[in-house]
């Protein structure tokens, strides 16, 4: 070929290939380097592979800035379960990113808030690393009391935005209770409701709490990170972490009109009636049985953060699907004594134990369509009771530094026992009649009453 030819090709393909080149970079100016979704496969999803850098990045970040950090994301966390694991196995699409790519545009990180002293400069560092931020910050419920009804604002949740996926960093803070507690997600008026899809975050629908998880250090992916050393447990935990915050400033309020008796008995009821329920969550936690505070433990709860002095007792809920033989000698050997054992499993069982002149009562509840009861005996004539609520879902509280679980719909369940004027207080009270709920139920015949009303 004459060299004049060879030169005009050579030339074309030099020409061509800077067209194309420009091409590529208007291309990544218009479409690829704008914010929100990424558009780099044809589906128009991120791919794994980049799902994977932008969580390096941001593990890079915390790092250096020394965030005490785990996995909490709960898509991740499943399919780190040994089942997931051989089902992922046989069903791998890009197996250099099985774990940290969920198809899921959010990967959730937690962070030991108590442990790491806020550095505004962790989000300068991450805004120069190219991640969109937005920062959801809410009162400190743990400054909140009787006297205080409003705290300082504290981080809850940081959102990092990178080519269309997020980051989702929630704040764990240990509370008084022993346990961690992160906060609701809430939205401030003028904040872009557009940056995340806010309704597939695994956390912030709702304050939650945790206990403390252990912690092992592992490889996802390529990259270190920590999880829950227990991930089942933990993934447990989050489905069932709803928190509800004591209502202080009703409290407060109430006590204005009625304020809690000083007297020695009752600072000294309030004292007995705080070890008998710290006793009876670790006897409970041993056996596996979950409860929840119920009549005048639950009232005192909702209506003035504490206890009712002159309820002279504690009382819990128990579902009669969780009851276990061993409970009784569990009780007995956290050193309670047996009081009274009335009803049977099958119906109206009632049990009661006594610690230090204080009664604990525990009440087993029958799920009956859209109601749930329990029942009552009264010893001397076999007549039984029946207290009828509607049904209920379960939260977590705290009451007298101890995480307890409360009825999440407590209005409901405080109205069905107490009525309308749950607010004011009653000091006469006959358990037979007062309740609002409570119903007739026949009685026990006289031949069954030796094994369905046990006295001690």
């Amino acid at each position: 070929m004459p060299r004049v030819n060879r030169t005009i090709v050579l030339s074309l393909l030099v020409i061509s290939s800077s067209v194309f080149l420009l091409f590529q970079l208007y291309y990544y100016r218009k479409y690829v380097g704008k914010a929100g979704p990424h558009i780099l496969s044809r589906t128009g999803h991120l791919t794994s592979s980049d799902v994977q850098w932008t969580v390096k990045k941001f593990l890079a970040l915390a790092q250096r800035f020394r965030l005490p950090m785990f996995l909490a994301d709960t898509a991740a966390l499943g399919l780190l379960s040994q089942d997931a694991l051989r089902q992922r196995d046989r069903q791998v699409r890009e197996p250099h990113c099985s774990f940290l790519c969920t198809d899921r545009p959010i990967t959730s990180f937690a962070v030991y808030a108590n442990l790491w002293k806020y550095d505004p400069g962790f989000l300068l560092a991450a805004e120069q690393k190219g991640f969109e931020l937005l920062q959801l910050r809410g009162e400190d419920p743990r400054l909140a009391s009787l006297d205080t009804l409003s705290g300082e604002e504290i981080p809850l949740h940081f959102l990092l935005r990178l080519n269309g996926h997020v980051i989702q960093v929630v704040f764990l803070y240990e509370r008084s209770g022993n346990y961690l507690w992160h906060g609701a997600l809430r939205l401030r008026a003028h904040a872009d409701r557009s940056f995340a899809p806010f309704k597939m975050l695994d956390y912030g629908r709702h304050a939650g709490v945790y206990d403390r998880p252990q912690l092992v250090l592992t490889v996802l992916d390529g990259l270190d990170v920590q999880v829950p050393h227990n991930i089942s447990r933990f993934l447990s935990e989050q489905r069932h972490a709803r928190f509800l915050e004591c209502r202080y400033r009703d409290a407060h309020n109430f006590l204005q009109l009625f304020p809690d008796d000083s007297s020695a008995a009752a600072v000294d009821f309030r004292r007995k009636a705080k070890s008998l329920l710290h006793v009876a969550a670790r006897t409970l936690a041993l056996l596996d049985i979950p409860f929840w505070l119920s009549s005048g433990t639950c009232l005192g709860w909702f209506r003035q953060c504490g206890i009712i002095s002159y309820s002279r007792d504690v009382d819990v809920g128990i579902f009669i699907r969780d009851f276990r033989w061993d409970i009784v000698a569990a009780f007995r050997n956290a050193g309670l004594s047996l009081k009274h054992k009335f009803g049977k499993v099958e119906d109206s069982l009632e049990l009661s134990f006594v610690s230090d002149d204080v009664k604990l009562d525990i009440f087993f509840f029958y799920e009956d369509g859209d109601i749930v009861w329990n029942g009552g005996t009264q010893a001397k004539s076999g007549k039984k009771f029946k207290y009828v609520f509607p049904r209920f879902s379960l939260c977590w509280a705290e009451l007298l530094e101890l995480k307890v679980r409360v009825p999440c719909e407590t209005l409901d369940y405080v109205t069905a026992n107490y009525g309308a004027s749950w607010s004011v207080p009653v000091k006469s009270w006959d358990w037979k009649s007062s309740p609002s709920n409570v119903q007739e139920n026949g009685a026990w015949p006289p031949a069954e009453w030796a094994g369905l009303i046990q006295v001690y």
